[in-house]
């Protein structure tokens, strides 16, 4: 049996397990998402340095979001109640209004629908411009992935990305560069237990337009998170001290993202919608058995 849990709140992805396997790690409905658990982000991912970007040549001053580095942060949603469009056995559909604030003079009517499948979860998002003029968008989320009771320590990770982005000391993109021969190179599999890792990726490799990074346990179950061809960048975080239901602990984050941190100024990987325009991303998570 699959089953998910969704919050009204920031339409977070709570719990997500097949035959009382967890494949995300679980939070109590007692809190806020830890750590940005399951968060959907958008009008942006990853991080806006100092809050600051230009329009038309006229500065927009973004609410700082991450006080310990000065920056806006994963959107204008995350502390959003979505309601409730649409629920049915096996899907269920929240809306969100993005209403024009501090340093974001648009209007964007959003919505997120989780759906379950047979091996997992699809997710599609939706975002409408509703403003009389082009609006820039991007979209990301933030599921942190597991296998069960299995310890993350003892998990191993492969993502499909060839480039990772190097940073200043507030987290933002300054440069590109291929993975060959560097920490970030994740392309096989690396234990996650031997990484410390907060990084931007870039240049995903897709088969048929879908992108495939997984975590694998020592019995050879994975945890494939997969994404359509829109979500070309990812994040991958490992803190050490997430608080699992049993503790701090070593955890794994692979966020799928349109764009990279400060895609507001560089423009890299960032879309512009039309007035009236609507636009949708899709990605999901699988439970893969080995072989019998």
């Amino acid at each position: 049996m699959v089953r998910a849990t969704v919050t009204q709140l920031a339409a977070c992805l709570r719990g997500l397990s097949i035959d009382g396997v967890d494949l995300v790690e679980p939070w109590g409905e007692d809190r806020l998402a830890p750590m940005g658990s399951g968060l959907v982000l958008v009008p942006w991912p990853n991080r806006i340095k100092d809050g600051l970007w230009l329009l038309d040549g006229r500065e927009q001053q973004l609410d700082i979001t991450e006080p310990g580095y000065s920056n806006a942060s994963h959107g204008l949603l995350r502390n959003t109640g979505y309601t409730l469009v649409e629920h049915t056995g096996d899907a269920v559909t929240l809306s969100a209004t993005v209403f024009p604030q501090h340093g974001w003079p648009f209007l964007l009517d959003t919505g997120v629908t989780y759906r379950l499948v047979d091996d997992g979860i699809e997710v599609t998002h939706r975002i409408r411009n509703d403003s009389s003029s082009a609006a820039p968008t991007a979209i990301g989320a933030h599921p942190y992935l597991k296998i069960g009771d299995v310890p993350t320590s003892d998990l191993v990770v492969t993502v499909a990305a060839d480039t990772y982005f190097e940073t200043d000391d507030q987290m933002i993109p300054v440069a590109e560069h291929s993975v060959d021969g560097t920490e970030f190179d994740l392309r096989g599999e690396r234990r996650v237990a031997e990484l410390n890792l907060n990084v931007g990726l870039g240049a995903v490799v897709r088969e048929h337009g879908v992108s495939r990074h997984r975590v694998t346990a020592p019995d050879g179950r994975r945890v494939e998170l997969w994404a359509g061809e829109e979500f070309g960048f990812l994040q991958v975080y490992t803190p050490t001290a997430f608080p699992t239901l049993s503790g701090p602990d070593l955890a794994i984050a692979i966020e799928p993202m349109t764009a990279p941190a400060n895609a507001f100024n560089t423009g890299q990987g960032l879309r512009w919608l039309q007035p009236g325009e609507e636009w949708t991303a899709t990605w999901g998570i699988r439970y893969i058995l080995p072989p019998a």
